[in-house]
């Protein structure tokens, strides 16, 4: 067997055992909503969110950094004029 189809198939196979045990309905209030979901759904939307809100800051912080560095390598080119 491939060795990238096995590395595929392991992951893939922990998710269905996940779910299967975490299919039990939870309620969930934000504010003034509230909804049944299943608690796999929950954790899935929780770890996408990080997900989103880390990528995100990773790209702000780094957008930052390299306008700082400009700045620095302007600032840097002024003093030598």
């Amino acid at each position: 067997m491939n060795l990238k189809l096995i590395l595929i198939l392991i992951p893939a196979c922990i998710a269905i055992v996940f779910l299967v045990q975490n299919v039990e309905a939870v309620e969930v209030r934000f504010l003034f909503w509230s909804m049944a979901i299943s608690r796999a759904l929950v954790i899935f939307f929780t770890f996408i969110m990080g997900f989103v809100v880390g990528w995100f800051l990773h790209g702000f912080l780094s957008y930052r950094k390299a306008k700082k560095d400009k700045m620095d390598q302007s600032m840097s080119f002024d003093n030598k004029l």
